[in-house]
């Protein structure tokens, strides 16, 4: 039988290094506790990298994926910061990178007739290691809300313009933070939250709480950055929102980003 070659082993004299080299895409069943202390099961998109040193032909492929099946058929976000360290070893790295991009569900009342719906969110979990023993971990949220045009409240005489904005919320934090705190922050500060089952009592709580609390997208990165900086716990944020304009042919759009401390 014929002796199968290592090829990522090979010297390469190209003498370029490469920051990430792994694999994306790849599904993975999920288990994330809520803060009510149940727990919920999801899938997510996953992606684990490491960095290629430039003497370096190539990387094992298939170890990325050993190492996140080593850990059963449905992995506990907290065993997540583990994989980033197991990488370093298996694959004789100096940095690795992992990302779990997944659905998170919560069930909310309707304002008025208190009808319950369920509501999904995207949640993503960034973790990185290196072989200094620096670690990192970014939680992103994205969560869909409601603004109104202040200016077209301001000229109209009847009604005012408004659209669904996409907020995209990343923080870095020094104790656990919980996901439905970070959503929560962002729907408090947009000019209504979103939900899915509405009645027409609820429908003109929502219509009317909107047209009271009028938000540009700039004020809507101003009032979730505002929000981040009164908490201790956040030491780094980046706050993104994107209005998804009905009278315009184009988005708003506002970013806000604090420095690491």
């Amino acid at each position: 039988m014929k002796e199968l070659k290592d090829t990522q082993n090979e010297f390469d004299d190209r003498n370029i290094a490469i920051d990430r080299v792994g694999v994306k895409a790849l599904r993975f069943p999920l288990q994330v506790r809520n803060k009510d202390g149940s727990t919920q099961r999801t899938v997510a998109t996953t992606a684990l990298a490491v960095d290629l040193p430039h003497h370096f032909k190539g990387t094992h492929m298939s170890r990325f994926v050993e190492v996140l099946n080593s850990h059963g058929n449905c992995l506990d976000v907290r065993e997540m910061n583990a994989i980033p360290n197991e990488l370093l070893g298996r694959l004789e790295a100096r940095k690795a990178h992992v990302e779990f991009r997944f659905p998170f569900f919560r069930t909310k009342e309707a304002p008025v007739t208190k009808m319950p719906g369920v509501m999904d969110y995207e949640v993503i979990f960034e973790s990185e290691a290196d072989v200094d023993g620096n670690t990192d971990f970014i939680l992103t949220v994205i969560v869909n809300v409601a603004t109104l045009c202040p200016c077209s409240k301001a000229i109209s005489e009847r009604g005012a313009h408004n659209q669904r904005g996409t907020v995209t919320y990343a923080v870095r934090f020094k104790e656990a933070i919980w996901i439905e705190d970070l959503i929560d922050l962002v729907e408090s500060s947009a000019s209504c939250e979103l939900y899915s089952l509405l009645k027409r009592p609820d429908e003109k709580s929502v219509t009317e709480s909107a047209y009271d609390n009028p938000v540009f997208v700039e004020d809507l990165v101003r009032n979730i950055a505002a929000r981040s900086n009164a908490q201790e716990n956040i030491t780094w944020y980046r706050v993104e929102a994107e209005n998804h304009e009905s009278i315009h042919n184009h988005n708003a759009y506002a970013v806000v980003e604090k420095a690491s401390e």
